[in-house]
């Protein structure tokens, strides 16, 4: 069934010059490993069950791991259980020309951000023959960062063949790093609210900065309609306008299968005019969908 608001024309022929050239910044969110771990929504009421989390709103994933950092006392316990669960399976498969961190890793790209707790943008790039480098946003006093990277002068200088993945929220490799409870999303808008008052930068190294501010995002893995994104992005926007700037463009799932069509296309239109305002255009669609639209449209991949 067509829908509404789908990228036009030349949106497509805009967003495939960017690929090709590398002046694109990927945003990855869980929706990006659908199928190898479970959805933000999935782990959330698996943990909720394990907890013993006793509300309706089960997959409220942030609020699910509040409940439990109360109950047990320690936020970095809850955290490894998570990460338990989460590093029970090994990575997709980067060959599947459906997978969008093995596709996304041909990409001439610099800069790889990603809210993900997974390494599998990293894996991509390494089998593809690349040098990446990785990085936590210190998001918190208690974190280290390097200073090379936020150093005031040059920085880290990322390329097509040593990208740089930035993890905003967090690593599996380092529980304390994650960004998981509400409290952890409280302190992670309040530090990146002050990151635009501060003379040197703690969250957003040059880097990324320029990641965000000279190149145009594309979102694969998010809702529009989570909260979540939605606050997190809009601390981005307060915290670098330059982001703006571009045209972006975001990979969504159609909203709530279970409504009618009509119902459906007026949600799509509303979250579309919504978003207009944060110039990012939609493609309604999983991010295996957009994987293989992409690849039509292309004919080869890098």
């Amino acid at each position: 069934m067509p829908c509404v608001h789908d990228m036009g024309e030349g949106e497509w022929e805009h967003l495939i010059h960017q690929l090709r050239t590398g002046d694109c910044t990927p945003f990855l969110g869980s929706g990006a490993c659908a199928g190898t771990l479970p959805t933000g929504r999935s782990l959330s009421r698996q943990m909720a069950v394990r907890w013993g989390y006793p509300y309706k709103d089960d997959h409220d994933l942030p609020r699910v791991a509040q409940f439990a950092t109360m109950k047990y006392g320690e936020a970095v316990y809850v955290k490894k259980q998570v990460c338990a669960e989460l590093g029970v399976g090994g990575p997709p498969d980067f060959l599947d020309p459906l997978e969008p961190h093995g596709l996304l890793a041909r990409f001439p790209v610099p800069v790889y951000l990603t809210t993900n707790y997974d390494d599998f943008i990293f894996k991509s790039l390494k089998a593809v023959g690349k040098q990446p480098n990785t990085a936590l946003c210190p998001w918190n006093e208690g974190m280290e960062y390097d200073e090379e990277l936020f150093g005031s002068e040059a920085g880290w200088n990322p390329h097509r063949d040593a990208p740089l993945v930035y993890h905003l929220h967090g690593s599996l490799q380092d529980p304390k790093s994650m960004v998981l409870a509400e409290d952890d999303y409280l302190e992670f808008l309040t530090s990146l609210a002050a990151e635009g008052g501060r003379t040197a930068p703690r969250m957003l190294p040059p880097a990324i900065l320029a990641a965000l501010t000279q190149r145009p995002l594309l979102f694969i893995g998010y809702s529009l309609q989570d909260w979540t994104f939605r606050v997190m992005f809009g601390a981005l926007l307060r915290a670098v306008p330059g982001i703006n700037r571009r045209r972006n463009v975001s990979v969504q799932l159609v909203p709530t299968p279970d409504i009618t069509r009509a119902e459906m296309q007026e949600m799509q239109r509303q979250i579309a005019r919504y978003y207009e305002q944060w110039r990012i255009s939609i493609f309604w669609g999983t991010a295996a969908e957009f994987c293989a639209e992409l690849r039509r449209r292309m004919g080869t991949v890098p």
